[in-house]
């Protein structure tokens, strides 16, 4: 059974927001606008990755432009990899993997 198939597919959205917010902080926002948020895969230094279903794209590019106003999406895509290959920042900026 391939993974795809149990969980569905995934797409990510890459954004400038406002450089003030951490993670945490955008985290806050979208649950103001929303019950049920998109996953913030990383936001630091003005940039964020957020994770959402094929369906929910636009759906999620206007949930965090509600939460941060100055928010601009760039790019999306369907692995990490390839943001983080188009923008530097967010492969300079990813989380450090902790074991």
């Amino acid at each position: 059974m391939v993974v795809k198939e149990v969980r569905g597919r995934r797409r990510y959205v890459a954004f400038t927001v406002n450089a003030e917010l951490t993670k945490t902080s955008l985290i806050s926002l979208l649950r103001t606008v929303c019950t049920e948020p998109p996953y913030v895969v990383q936001c630091a230094e003005g940039w964020a990755i957020v994770r959402c279903s094929p369906v929910m794209i636009e759906r999620t590019i206007e949930l965090v432009m509600l939460a941060d106003p100055s928010a601009s999406s760039l790019k999306t895509s369907g692995t990490l990899k390839k943001l983080r290959d188009t923008y530097s920042e967010l492969k300079r900026l990813r989380p450090k993997k902790t074991m």
